[in-house]
């Protein structure tokens, strides 16, 4: 699989994560040509080689005329400029997914709902570029997944459109909500909103790098210089080692609980596996102070931790939920109905090469027959498998 990993020591916007992937080869012309595809006008993509301390780097702007684009646009003018576009279907769904999540950041920020947000400058021309340039740069590098560093929080203020805000900014670190941080004591914005949503979105896991075998290194290059460190964004591109027919790669999210009535895990357990969880389940634990608590663990496809951290946050009481990268092998496995001793039942039959390893009958059939049949659920059990392992061999 070829995989790309941001390496974010300096912080992370929308400009240094495209340069990074210019740098890393994805070809400036190509890249144009496909942007030239959204319904903008008035704007053109620059690169240029600049140095960053002892680094070289490529910065990319998008310089417009701002007197002809408005810089405060809603969550539905940003969706409906990207849907009417030509790009691919891909691109317009990534990028409808990332300026989605801005908008719910900011409206949890601000008390509102995504549809009163006014973007400000993440509105504007050139963050909208720099979110689908980001995404067509992934896709003429080939990048199947995305991976990223912990991102630094930066300290300090700025100015925002309403005054003096804190570093990061409200709706970064929304954004920033279940996501690795480290604070390198940089008193700066070094992680904006746009560089916030790009890789929270698009990561399917944070912290160190995979192991991959590295064909590119590029570095894009924020706009200020930072004291003692280069303001630079690293982007690895490679393959991760070929593996067997049978493995692959899942996410184990996880959160922590201490204070939430027990009635609500049913419901809980529910909704993550609506959410695309492959399994979920709970752990006893002694917290601080002697208090119980609940281990809530559940396993997903890397494409769905957003979804299964969403439903994290809004069905339970915790402030924060973690994730890790594991393999796995699994063994093939398909449902087939035998007719056994007690009528048709579901079973489900794994296999190694062509041995067959388990036949499990569906416990739902099993509980409906010995209702019917007044028998011990166990007596049905234990015949069913018996019977399902005999069809099975002859």
């Amino acid at each position: 699989m070829r995989i790309a990993y941001f390496d974010c020591p300096s912080g992370a916007a929308g400009d240094m994560v495209l340069g990074a992937l210019v740098d890393a080869g994805a070809p400036l012309d190509a890249l144009r040509r496909e942007l030239q595809k959204l319904p903008l006008e008035g704007w053109e993509l620059v690169a240029r080689e600049v140095r960053k301390g002892t680094f070289r780097a490529t910065k990319v702007d998008v310089e417009i005329d701002h007197r002809t684009h408005p810089r405060h646009r809603t969550l539905g003018d940003v969706l409906a400029i990207v849907e009417r576009s030509a790009l691919g279907a891909t691109v317009r769904e990534t990028a409808a997914r990332i300026f989605t999540r801005l908008a719910d950041a900011e409206a949890r920020a601000h008390g509102a709902t995504r549809d009163e947000v006014h973007f400000h400058d993440i509105g504007a021309v050139d963050a909208i570029v720099d979110v689908t340039g980001a995404i067509i740069g992934l896709e003429l590098l080939g990048v199947q997944a995305v991976h990223a560093s912990a991102l630094p929080l930066g300290g300090g203020f700025v100015d925002g459109p309403h005054g003096k805000i804190p570093v990061p900014a409200p709706g970064t670190a929304e954004l920033l909500r279940g996501f690795p941080v480290v604070d390198t004591g940089v008193q700066a914005e070094l992680v904006t909103p746009t560089g916030a949503a790009i890789l929270t979105t698009l990561a399917a896991s944070a912290g160190r790098m995979p192991s991959m075998t590295v064909s590119a290194v590029g570095y894009g290059a924020g706009t200020r210089d930072l004291p003692g460190a280069p303001n630079v964004l690293r982007c690895f591109i490679g393959d991760t080692a070929e593996v067997a027919r049978g493995d692959e790669t899942v996410l184990q999210v996880e959160t922590t609980i201490d204070d939430m009535s027990p009635q609500l895990y049913e419901p809980l357990v529910e909704r993550l596996f609506e959410a695309g969880a492959l399994d979920v389940f709970l752990q006893s634990v002694v917290m601080k102070r002697g208090r119980p608590g609940v281990v809530v663990t559940s396993l997903c496809a890397p494409e769905r931790i957003d979804d299964l951290t969403r439903a994290l946050f809004e069905e339970t009481s915790t402030i924060g939920v973690r994730w890790s990268e594991w393999r796995r092998s699994r063994l093939a496995r398909e449902i087939v109905t035998l007719t056994t001793a007690y009528g048709a039942i579901a079973f489900k039959v794994s296999r190694l090469g062509d041995r067959v390893v388990t036949v499990t009958p569906e416990f739902a059939d099993v509980a409906r027959i010995a209702r019917e049949k007044t028998l011990p659920v166990r007596e049905v059990l234990d015949q069913a498998r018996a019977d399902g392992r005999r069809l099975l061999h002859d």
